[in-house]
């Protein structure tokens, strides 16, 4: 069996592959995020090494730090009308 070396350059496809999330999630992310990559013609480009950096220089308290300050809570609900969940009905028995 031949196995082709990785390649360290990637596309798109590749670059969600490498990360392991669907294109349309990455393609969010190349949009919201700071991701390193470069625009060449109509297509996107993404070094492996600089997308595993980007990856291991996160931290989780940052983005739940942005999290809790772009959604401030209310302090008359507790902040239940910013869940996902808000309006949702359960009835026990």
């Amino acid at each position: 069996m031949n196995a082709s070396p990785e390649r360290d350059i990637l596309n798109v496809d590749e670059a969600a592959a490498l990360l392991g999330v669907s294109v349309k999630t990455f393609t969010r992310a190349l949009r919201t995020e700071n991701l390193p990559a470069r625009k060449i013609g109509r297509e996107w480009k993404f070094s492996r090494a600089a997308l595993v950096g980007w990856v291991g220089d996160g931290r989780s308290m940052d983005f739940y730090r942005e999290s809790s300050e772009s959604s401030p809570r209310s302090a008359d609900d507790g902040g239940a009308n910013n869940r996902r969940t808000a309006g949702w009905q359960i009835e026990l028995d």
